[in-house]
């Protein structure tokens, strides 16, 4: 057969390993027909492979190649307003070798996708700074989380004081300012003071205002000047600039003004009352902005600080940090786990709400994995270190947090496009301002009213609420998801999942526990039913079935004592046999006993035959070739399925169960939870199928899965859900992760979604209605009707407002419960 070059690249490729395929399937689909995967563009990692399959039937991904791109965080510094924000963005897109870039003014970082081959982490710095901003210093690399935390605490509470004493400085002079300029509110006061010296005093009181409190204005402006940009802070430094310049010319050239017929008038209290209003709108935004980010903090404050270690036969207290992987921890009542691994000796309830949001201590014993930060409650027990650092559970959920926080969510598309253009816009709007008004103005008025209009246009205009609005809902939204075990990957997810209009939940795993347990245990007349418990379990201890371990679960539960047993036999594909206590013991299948001679009576058969009807697997003991008992097992729904799949449907949401099992078992299950809807008999390799044929009806589909076999109908569909007790493929292909393998999670995740969406579209109608209404009030479009002039202070206020609000709106998400 022929075949093209593309192919035989492809081919080639494949010979000479270069390919990873995320299947056993995929490999052979690819052996088969090679060519029917040439034209599929290649990509690097198995989750971007999933979501490739939506576009093309390529099952292969690239291995890592010169051309993979390398991801650096930049903590920006300097930036003011959303303008800002995107003027950072446009400098860092531009450098050679950059993918893609993303800043975030709320988080005040930058993430930027690079070709190592022809950018690195100092081109893209450079690039920062050339555009006028600077970029922290990166910690060292083997600082732990916490440390860079606490790092960026310091420096915030740094940048916080600072703030806070040049607020102190503007309004304490702003305060004596403000009655001094009013003297000519009382005749007799003014008469007796010299109003020349008195402009001086002014002066003298305003410069400090200027020079120390608002120096960063001016010099954020003209550093964006020199980068012919604008933002917020040009508005504001061209709005007072004007005023004090205005006021400096009055004080030093009265006579000037005179002549024109114009009294000399200053404006020193605007100059110095907006500057102080503005910085208390600073002081409340970064004190909002250090409480959106509470999740994040809280999560890095449960890690313990030290381990009891076990070195020998010695127990030694290490800092977290010295912890090696192999090393034997001791955990006592009370005490943090201190990293993850798996216990050895001991047993323990643990608390791991921190980590599920579950409330419930989770029962752990020898063989179970325990992760770091969580408590334990009851027993003491060791484990065996398996991760530490960034590897750990904590360390990937903080981490999965951080980038969420940092994206960008689709609905923040018209803010960025507004606000890359605010600022021209409203520079051009106060000069047009300033010229009406001074043209069609009586001479005498036309110079002051057009100056205070054009400041109060300057002034009240604030692109901070427009870059504020999406991104601290989506902070502050991701961290409450996080405390409540919902984990989303990026704000594109958590926006997909407001849209949903119908789940799809697979039952084995999701719906139901993913495991057998024994649901009925009949013995026969005449048998003693805790003898015979003993018996069965007896053997079925021998055996590493599935099915047998469901029966040891459920005699242990009972409390069933221990017997001896010897001579143990699997029967494959029938069962097992052995003697326990003298006793001759079968159990497995009808088959089994029936070609060991054990007779089966009708009234045997028609008890097993109900519990068959019922869709579950029948198991037949007997004993001494007598039939002494059924037991019947089946993989069981989970105690909240039914209640989280009625929230569901109760938020308008279509609800739809996908299985392998026959129609009667998916009737009966569905039943059981209240879905109307179900796929039985689903193929692995058929789910994304079903996933295609629900979106084909118009649906915006969320998929809920916890296997390798559901990673592709996750990636099909509009938003995938991975249970965290699932695979690793299956969490790399969905959009949220629910920490707690119990379907709650996927009511939080939606309803989480929705209120956030309802905050940010809330943040942004706020932001867009203040400036459309409140620039036309500050440009005197009301003072022809109602002589209505908005003071350049008042514009100031209201400007700080509009952040505050903003934020405090977005704060309101810390108060979300699903329940």
């Amino acid at each position: 057969m022929m075949v093209d070059a593309a192919t035989a690249a492809h081919r080639s490729r494949y010979q000479n390993k270069e390919y990873v395929f995320c299947s056993a399937s995929c490999k052979s689909r690819f052996d088969a027909e090679p060519e029917q995967y040439a034209s599929a563009e290649p990509v690097e990692t198995a989750a971007a492979h999933l979501a490739h399959q939506k576009h093309a039937a390529a099952a292969v991904t690239a291995a890592p190649s010169v051309a993979q791109t390398a991801t650096a965080t930049l903590d920006i510094e300097g930036m003011t307003c959303a303008s800002c924000a995107s003027f950072v963005e446009k400098s860092l897109k531009r450098t050679p070798g950059v993918h893609n870039a993303m800043v975030n003014f709320a988080t005040e970082r930058a993430t930027v996708e690079y070709l190592p081959h022809e950018a690195s982490p100092d081109t893209l710095k450079a690039a920062v700074v050339k555009a006028g901003y600077g970029v922290a210093a990166p910690p060292p690399p083997d600082t732990s989380a916490a440390d860079r935390q606490a790092e960026l605490d310091r420096q915030k509470a740094a940048a916080y004081l600072s703030l806070k004493r040049r607020l102190w400085v503007a309004a304490g002079l702003a305060a004596v300012i403000m009655p001094l300029s009013m003297v000519m509110l009382w005749p007799a006061l003014m008469a007796r003071i010299n109003m020349q010296w008195l402009n001086y005093l002014l002066l003298v009181l305003t410069l400090p205002v200027l020079l120390y409190s608002g120096r960063e204005f001016y010099t954020s402006a003209w550093n964006a000047f020199k980068h012919r940009a604008a933002n917020m802070d040009t508005l504001i430094a061209v709005g007072t600039g004007a005023a004090f310049l205005y006021s400096l010319a009055a004080t030093v050239v009265p006579h000037f003004f005179m002549r024109s017929g114009l009294m000399p008038e200053v404006y020193y209290d605007t100059t110095a009352t907006i500057i102080a209003l503005i910085l208390v709108g600073k002081v409340l935004e970064l004190r909002a902005k250090t409480q959106t980010s509470a999740a994040i903090k809280s999560l890095m404050g449960l890690q313990a600080k030290t381990a009891r270690v076990l070195r020998g036969e010695q127990e030694i207290d290490l800092p977290i940090e010295q912890v090696q992987l192999g090393d034997v921890v001791l955990v006592r009542p009370g005490e943090k786990v201190a990293t993850d691994g798996v216990v050895l000796a001991g047993h323990s309830a643990v608390d791991e709400a921190m980590l599920t949001g579950e409330s419930l201590p989770v029962e752990k014993t020898e063989g179970d994995p325990v992760f770091g930060a969580t408590l334990n409650k009851t027993g003491s027990f060791r484990f065996r270190v398996t991760k530490v650092g960034a590897d750990t559970m904590l360390a990937q959920i903080v981490k999965l947090v951080e980038d969420a926080q940092g994206s960008r969510a689709p609905i923040q598309r018209l803010a960025d496009k507004v606000s890359a253009i605010f600022v021209p816009t409203v520079v051009c709007i106060a000069i047009l301002t300033f010229v009406l008004w001074f043209d069609l103005t009586p001479p005498e008025t036309r110079l002051p009213l057009a100056l205070v209009n054009f400041v109060a246009v300057l002034i009240i205009a604030c692109p901070c609420a427009l870059g504020l609005a999406t991104p601290t809902a989506i902070m502050v939204s991701t961290g409450k998801g996080a405390e409540q075990g919902v984990l989303i990957r990026n704000a594109e997810a958590l926006e997909k999942a407001y849209q949903v209009t119908t789940v799809l939940l697979d039952k084995t795993g999701t719906i139901t526990r993913g495991e057998p347990s024994v649901t009925d245990f009949v013995p026969a007349a005449g048998q003693d039913a805790a003898r015979l418990l003993q018996l069965t379990a007896a053997l079925e201890r021998q055996s590493e079935h599935p099915l047998a371990e469901a029966v040891v679960r459920y005699a242990d539960a009972q409390g069933a004592g221990q017997l001896p047993a010897t001579g143990f036999r699997a029967v494959e594909g029938k069962g097992a046999a052995a003697t326990v206590d003298g006793q001759a013991v079968l159990i497995g299948n009808a088959r089994l006993l029936e070609e060991a001679g054990v007779m089966l009576e009708p009234a045997f058969r028609q008890q097993a035959d109900e519990l068959l009807n019922q869709a579950k697997t029948v198991l037949y003991v007997a004993v001494n070739n007598q039939a002494a008992g059924l037991i019947g097992v089946a993989d069981t729904v989970r105690e909240s399925s039914a209640t989280a799949i009625q929230q569901l449907q109760s938020l308008g949401i279509e609800v739809v169960m996908m299985t392998g099992d026959n129609p009667q078992t998916a009737a009966k299950v569905a039943s059981q939870v209240g879905i109307k809807r179900y796929f039985a008999e689903v193929l692995p390799q058929d789910k994304a199928g079903k996933v295609k044929e629900l979106q084909a009806e118009g649906r915006t589909v969320a998929m809920v899965g916890d296997g390798i076999n559901d990673a592709p109908a996750l990636a099909q569909a509009d938003i995938g859900l991975a249970m965290g007790g699932g695979t690793d493929v299956a969490m790399e292909a969905a959009g949220i992760t629910l920490m707690r393998s119990d379907l709650q999670g996927v009511v939080t995740a939606i309803a989480l979604s929705r209120q956030t969406i309802r905050i940010i579209r809330q943040n942004l109608f706020f932001a867009f209605i203040y400036n459309v209404l409140g620039i036309p009030v500050a440009a005197g479009l009301l003072y022809p009707v109602f002589g209505w002039l908005l003071s350049p202070m008042l514009a100031a206020a209201a400007m700080a407002l509009s952040s505050v609000s903003v934020l405090t709106n977005s704060l309101r998400l810390r108060a979300f419960s699903s329940r």
